[in-house]
């Protein structure tokens, strides 16, 4: 569907200026360029899935379980990590669950605050020094999220 309102639509230009001229329609350029990479994707995950099941697995999965401990190796996946860092930085469970809520809830109303009608950061050195700040902070709580739980 995004694909199909980028051609109805257009682009958002970073200095805003229309982009009509340069629409192209939809069907039949773009239908058989997408089915033609859907079915790529399709077959080359079809063969890695029938060929190598075990190329993207975890080695810990094949160890029994202990139903009395948890595994020191079990953390999310890595894109999860992040909030596990918030998850795990403060001991009262509620106050955890919160901070992550309202770090989620900050990533949504981000973009609701961007007003004007230039869509780049190109002229705007504050939110280009805030959006690296985000990205080092998510980096750095990534990071965190990774290493063992160790007490002080």
């Amino acid at each position: 569907t995004h694909l199909l309102f980028l051609h109805e639509t257009g682009s958002n230009h970073p200095s805003g200026i229309p982009s009509n001229m340069d629409k192209i329609p939809f069907h039949p350029y773009y239908t058989i360029k997408d089915i033609l990479g859907i079915l790529l994707l399709i077959l080359a995950l079809l063969a890695l899935v029938l060929f190598s099941p075990d190329i993207l697995g975890d080695p810990y999965n094949y160890t029994p379980a202990n139903p009395l401990s948890t595994p020191p190796h079990i953390k999310p996946e890595w894109y999860f990590l992040f909030a596990y860092a918030i998850l795990r930085s403060i001991p009262y469970k509620l106050g955890g669950v919160l901070a992550l809520v309202l770090s989620i809830l900050t990533l949504l109303i981000i973009p609701f605050l961007h007003t004007s009608k230039q869509r780049s950061m190109m002229f705007r050195p504050l939110s280009q020094c805030m959006f690296w700040l985000l990205v080092a902070h998510l980096l750095t709580l990534t990071w965190i999220g990774g290493q063992p739980v160790e007490h002080p």
